[in-house]
């Protein structure tokens, strides 16, 4: 029987604020991750929206399980704002979270405040080059 390499989701169990980002990915928590993040009150997980150009309430399934623990949530879109949609933003407000969609370098430094401050703040990042 042979074991191979075994990939789990990746997952930081607590929250951190991040230290840096770029080169495709972030570090926190004195880690690095390569790829996009979703930053909870459960955990830092790595994310994988399926078009980050066009985010949809599905990439926030984890996000939503979450909700009464959230009060705002910051869309680090890449390099650029870009809108959210309007079915995402609906679905967020319907659960009373508050969107800031913004680039990820703003979302990182306004999530950083945020968490220092205790805030109900959660993140999306997508990784920037």
């Amino acid at each position: 029987m042979t074991k191979g390499i075994v990939i789990r989701e990746a997952h930081f169990p607590g929250r951190a604020p991040i230290e840096a980002y770029g080169n495709g990915g972030f570090r926190f928590a004195d880690m690095s991750h390569r790829g996009s993040l979703l930053c909870l009150p459960s955990g830092i997980y790595g994310w994988e929206p399926a078009d980050p150009l066009a985010l949809t309430a599905a990439d926030f399934a984890k996000l939503l399980n979450e909700a009464d623990k959230i009060e705002i949530l910051l869309v680090g879109a890449g390099k650029d704002l870009r809108p959210l949609p309007a079915a995402l933003r609906a679905a967020l407000k319907a659960v009373g979270i508050a969107a800031d969609p913004m680039s990820t370098g703003a979302a990182v430094r306004t999530y950083n405040v945020l968490l220092a401050e205790n805030r109900a703040v959660a993140a999306a990042l997508i990784a920037v080059e």
